[in-house]
């Protein structure tokens, strides 16, 4: 039996771009993968709170997912308490709907933990040192944060990653306390969306434009680029939103100067300041 949704959310993400051989999947009736194929950012929440024991399932999810060697060196803070939200928000670049979410999580790379170990256990901290450990609590944040995205998508509550955690680091580690050797990398709102919520799921590049088989290859990017501008073109239309650049000026210009990185231009030299080695 045909699964429309299936096949809308698939076209959704690619229009006139979908690869053939998704269509075959058309068919699909899979929670987890429309979950996956229906995730768009949330920023406008209920005022509602979240149900007793959500915050512990979904860290539950969040632990669920892999960790480098077990070292899970990472953590999560959780902000539900209003003025303690919005001195966040007022850091993670004055963001409106990090205040109206019921919860903000805010994740941590962390190797403070690790250290502790290594002291307890009367072991160096040299391996500690090297560039690699920070690279390890990042993606071990990174993955616990998209199981908890993904498992909150299934609650049927809407999220909104926030890197703008990354704009005031220093304040932001003195406002949740974070110990030395860890920093806050990005945030996550996370409630109820509004009944008349308007947001689609975006758009995303043409696989053919990133997905490689065997050895890389860029003879694409200029066809796929164009498309995809033009993709985006409507789909900015379709939300009413007033696009003036077209999705390739707007990334290079996100990126052409280090002003364009909003004050994260200086993360290395906090890192070094939080007692991270990046030898």
């Amino acid at each position: 039996m045909s699964n429309p949704l299936f096949a809308e959310l698939i076209a959704r993400r690619y229009g006139a771009s979908t690869p053939e051989v998704l269509r075959e999947f058309a068919d699909t009736a899979n929670p987890v993968l429309e979950t996956l194929l229906d995730h768009k950012s949330v920023r406008q929440f209920k005022k509602e709170p979240l149900a007793a024991g959500t915050v512990e399932l979904l860290a539950t999810a969040a632990q669920s997912a892999a960790s480098s060697s077990n070292l899970q060196a990472w953590s999560v803070v959780a902000l539900q308490n209003e003025e303690h939200k919005a001195a966040a928000a007022t850091l993670c670049g004055n963001q409106q709907f990090i205040r109206d979410a019921p919860l903000f999580m805010v994740f941590i790379a962390d190797l403070a933990r690790l250290y502790w170990i290594c002291e307890h256990e009367k072991q160096p901290t040299e391996g500690l040192e090297f560039f690699e450990m920070f690279l390890v609590a990042a993606l071990d944040a990174a993955l616990a944060a998209q199981n908890m995205a993904v498992a909150s998508e299934g609650l049927g509550l809407g999220i909104c990653y926030a890197g703008a955690a990354r704009n005031h680091p220093r304040e932001l580690a003195d406002l949740l306390k974070l110990p030395s050797h860890s920093i806050a990398l990005f945030g996550m709102a996370i409630g109820h969306p509004q009944d008349d919520l308007k947001t689609t799921a975006k758009p995303r590049l043409p696989q053919s434009g990133l997905l490689h088989y065997e050895t890389y290859s860029s003879e694409q990017w200029p066809t796929e680029i164009e498309a995809y501008n033009q993709t985006m073109a409507e789909f900015y239309e379709s939300q009413q939103m007033n696009a003036h650049q077209s999705w390739s000026q707007s990334s290079a210009k996100r990126v052409c100067r280090k002003e364009s990185l909003s004050g994260r231009d200086v993360l290395r030299q906090i890192l070094e300041e939080r007692g991270f080695g990046l030898r």
